[in-house]
């Protein structure tokens, strides 16, 4: 039997762990570059994620609201429509997000949600047709058509321009709702 010194078997050890830990980073760090790829994503299609999401979730939370406390048949019919829409659109948003890239899958405007929440009937109505339908719908054109004119990730700008005739057919009914309630339509 060969007997080392305390020295030397301590020194062997510790090289051990050392080239067991170097390898262990070594297996963790392809990770990195998803959460690189990230931070490289151009700063009009960040903005057209941040934007957009909180746009269409907006849209989709206000109008399911309205669909509970509007008494007016057209206002429901225009909730239900935009709600439905709206999920697709945030399903399309989510897939085509570069990977590493996180999607909120509900981030509603809480101001926007709190100034309806409490209202009924005729009330809630204009404060819906004012409020979501068309300044709402606006600030979704305005997102949308930005990442149109700016973004740089192929698969966004795709969504962008898939998305953005659905959009001005909202903000199209919601200013027509506007005139049949005797509501200001707002500038296009």
């Amino acid at each position: 039997m060969i007997r080392l010194p305390l020295a030397t078997l301590t020194s062997a050890c510790m090289a051990s762990l050392l080239v067991v830990a170097t390898a262990a980073s070594a297996q963790t760090a392809p990770a990195a570059p998803a959460a690189a790829d990230a931070g490289r994503l151009h700063a009009a299609d960040q903005a057209f994620i941040a934007d957009g999401t909180k746009a269409v979730a907006t849209q989709r939370d206000a109008a399911r609201i309205a669909t509970s406390r509007s008494t007016d048949r057209d206002v429901k019919a225009f909730a239900e429509r935009v709600s439905n829409d709206n999920a697709k659109i945030t399903d399309a948003l989510r897939a085509a997000s570069p990977r590493g890239v996180d999607v909120p899958k509900n981030d509603p405007d809480t101001a926007v949600l709190a100034s309806i929440n409490n209202l009924r009937g005729a009330d809630f109505d204009k404060a819906y047709i004012e409020q979501v339908a068309l300044a709402g719908e606006q600030k979704a054109l305005s997102a949308f058509q930005a990442e149109i004119a700016s973004g740089r990730d192929e698969q966004l700008k795709d969504v962008a321009k898939k998305a953005l005739p659905t959009i001005q057919e909202h903000y199209a009914m919601a200013q027509e709702l506007a005139k049949r309630k005797h509501l200001p339509t707002g500038a296009q």
